[in-house]
């Protein structure tokens, strides 16, 4: 792995005038930008990123990979950069989980962060805690760097939330990242960085949610944008744990990237549960650099309303003997629309891979939308490979069925909904958040 920051591609682009600031949006974003002095070491990073972002322009329905989803009302806001601000963690704090790392609108929080009494050999806590080589390293290296929200992330990069796990650690209770917006008078934009490096040998379980402040009132009605990117880093036989969820306000924007490098024999998991946020879409790119990888990818959409929820995967399996299984499901209630696009590719090297993906959709109101496209490329000649999709409502003989059995319809029809999200959920691993994610789904599928 090269030990320097590979952006000479960026520097290397015609800097056209014409080309300059091709979105008037991207730029009123950029402007909002603030960098502390002391980062001298990402400065390449951000400079190259800037570029890249001016060259660019906000993704449309005419784009491939957002024909689904219209990022038109995320335009018409004028958004301001979010503040930090005193908050009380109360309800958010997850008993079972001893290590906690806090951003308030994408500052670091260490009063409201919990890093003591670290195991030798892991790092938790902001950029402080690595050395500028191992950020050089790690840092901004992932593939898709030059997809326009992740540059644009990376322009703003100020800041990271940390979590490095040396060789044969194993770290037994989940590591808790937790980012929380707090709405101001104005719309405010957040882009909070996450790096996690799990060194060879090494477990680590990692629970990365994102929430709005709920001890204020008419959190609903707060517009903020959270523009979010994970890095994670899986090294030679190493195992790591991800639950992500995301349970934003019902008008906010939330856009998420997550970049997986997974090295050989290594496994990688990851829970995904989105909830609520008027537009929100995760982009989940998995890349596997040697052969004999797991993967193993759940991931649950609950939206009402008028919300749109959009998750894009994309697994890349370029060494032989790979093993990925799929499961992403989505319920849509009221006049919501659901989007899910799940890639695998299988190139001619990566003989004997075993791939499963499967998007099943529950469909609560007869106005709900879902497009879905699970999609495989494959030129292996000797592989085990399949997809499929599946979009259903509730049907009327489960419902008589619970009837007959003294529960009235209401209870009925909570009771198959709450069935059909708990095979996601019951893959977190702490029951604190078990718990409050069900009572999120069910308040959202009463609506």
């Amino acid at each position: 792995m090269s030990s320097s920051i590979n952006v000479e591609v960026i520097h290397e682009l015609p800097l056209q005038p014409n080309l300059l600031d091709r979105d008037g949006f991207l730029t009123g974003l950029l402007n909002q930008v603030t960098v502390s002095e002391k980062d001298d070491c990402l400065q390449q990073l951000r400079d190259g990123a800037v570029k890249w972002v001016r060259h660019s322009v906000i993704p449309n329905t005419r784009d491939e990979e957002w024909r689904f989803t219209d990022l038109s009302p995320l335009k018409q806001v004028d958004f301001k950069l979010g503040m930090f601000q005193e908050i009380s963690l109360e309800s958010d704090i997850l008993s079972e989980v001893s290590q906690r790392l806090v951003f308030v609108n994408g500052v670091y929080s260490p009063d409201l962060s919990h890093t003591e009494d670290l195991l030798a050999g892991l790092k938790v806590g902001n950029l402080n805690v690595l050395s500028d080589e191992v950020v050089q390293q790690y840092l901004a290296q992932s593939e898709g760097t030059r997809e326009v929200f992740t540059a644009l992330n990376t322009a703003a990069l100020n800041d990271v939330a940390v979590v490095w796990v040396g060789k044969n650690v194993v770290v037994e209770t989940p590591i808790h990242l937790l980012f929380v917006s707090v709405a101001g008078e104005s719309a405010t934009i957040s882009q909070p960085r996450v790096l996690v490096v799990a060194e060879s040998n090494s477990q680590l379980g990692l629970i990365e949610e994102y929430t709005n402040h709920r001890d204020t009132e008419n959190t609903e009605k707060e517009v903020y944008f959270t523009n979010g990117v994970t890095e994670i880093w899986v090294n030679e036989n190493a195992q790591v744990s991800h639950n992500r969820v995301v349970r934003e306000g019902a008008a906010a924007f939330h856009v998420g990237k997550t970049a997986v490098t997974q090295a050989r024999y290594s496994r990688y998991s990851c829970n995904a549960v989105t909830v609520g946020g008027r537009i929100s879409r995760h982009n989940l790119e998995i890349l596997q650099t040697g052969e004999q990888t797991e993967t193993t990818l759940n991931g649950l959409t609950v939206i009402a309303d008028n919300q749109l929820a959009d998750t894009h995967s994309a697994l890349s399996l370029n060494h032989p003997h790979g093993v990925s299984k799929q499961l992403h499901k989505c319920i849509i209630g009221d006049r919501a629309h659901g989007v899910f696009n799940g890639k695998i590719f299988v190139p001619k090297p990566a003989q004997l891979t075993n791939a499963s993906q499967l998007n099943r959709n529950l469909l609560l109101s007869s106005k709900s939308r879902i497009d879905t496209k699970p999609q495989l490329e494959i030129t292996a000649d000797n592989v085990k490979c399949a997809h499929g999709a599946t979009v259903s409502q509730l049907e009327d003989d489960q419902i008589f069925y619970l009837q007959s059995r003294g529960i009235d319809e209401n209870n009925a029809r909570k009771l198959l909904v709450n069935g059909f999200a708990m095979e996601i959920i019951n893959f977190i691993p702490v029951a604190a958040l078990r718990e409050s994610l069900l009572k999120t789904v069910t308040s959202l599928t009463n609506k």
